[in-house]
């Protein structure tokens, strides 16, 4: 095992131990050391998140592990992130896709959302965060200013999962229902649950959900977008 390797592995062990001084260290040394951001992020980060999340599903992690995990992840990507856009643009490459995302009404759980979120900027999409407590209309208002090709909405809990068959619903009443591929995840949403209310997919992990996008995007699309970030 080379050196890179060794440091990738114990990056992504540290994150799955949540050992957050140990993970921020161990990344600002693959930084000096010239790692590729990308590997950083895609091989050790992404990695480290899947297993956490079939240690969660096995039950030898809860809700505030998972918790801590994903905080983590978003101080690696608030170092990471520029440095991956810096990439991109040097590189020429096209960006992949416009992605409008929120957490539903009624629901001011954020941790799962901007977790995808940060992953769908590192992966070279245009993301549109419209933040958590959404009302079905400002998401239909979001599919008509922006034209996004995909609208991503996350419901933690099962008292607010309904507002996603209320926001397509919406859209199909606008005639915009079309012009839009829907996804849904969150613990409170499920594969079946889904294919009721009419949604193109479910993301069942931030990894997953990655892998859903680019599958429904298609690859990279023709011309370039202009990556921004949009907060509420």
């Amino acid at each position: 095992m080379s050196f890179e390797e060794r440091l990738l592995k114990e990056i992504k062990e540290a994150l799955i131990n949540l050992d957050e001084n140990k993970f921020l260290s161990l990344i600002d040394e693959a930084l000096k050391r010239n790692i590729d951001v990308e590997k950083i992020v895609f091989q050790s980060m992404s990695e480290g998140m899947k297993e956490i999340g079939k240690l969660f599903e096995e039950g030898e992690y809860f809700l505030a592990e998972m918790i801590v995990a994903a905080e983590m992840f978003k101080k690696a990507m608030k170092i990471l992130e520029p440095k991956l856009l810096e990439k991109i643009k040097e590189a020429k490459k096209l960006f992949k896709g416009r992605i409008v995302i929120g957490t539903v009404k009624g629901d001011i759980h954020d941790i799962g959302k901007s977790l995808v979120a940060s992953m769908l900027r590192a992966a070279g999409y245009e993301v549109i965060d419209l933040g958590v407590d959404v009302p079905a209309e400002k998401f239909v208002e979001a599919v008509e200013k922006y034209k996004p090709d995909i609208l991503g909405m996350s419901s933690l809990l099962t008292t607010t999962v309904h507002q996603m068959k209320e926001v397509i619903r919406l859209l199909k009443e606008k005639g915009l229902r079309s012009k839009v591929k829907v996804i849904i995840g969150g613990l409170a949403t499920s594969p079946e649950y889904a294919k009721i209310i009419g949604a193109d997919g479910w993301g069942k992990d931030a990894v997953h959900t990655i892998q859903l996008v680019n599958k429904l995007i298609g690859g990279l699309r023709e011309g370039k977008l202009k990556l921004k970030s949009y907060t509420n």
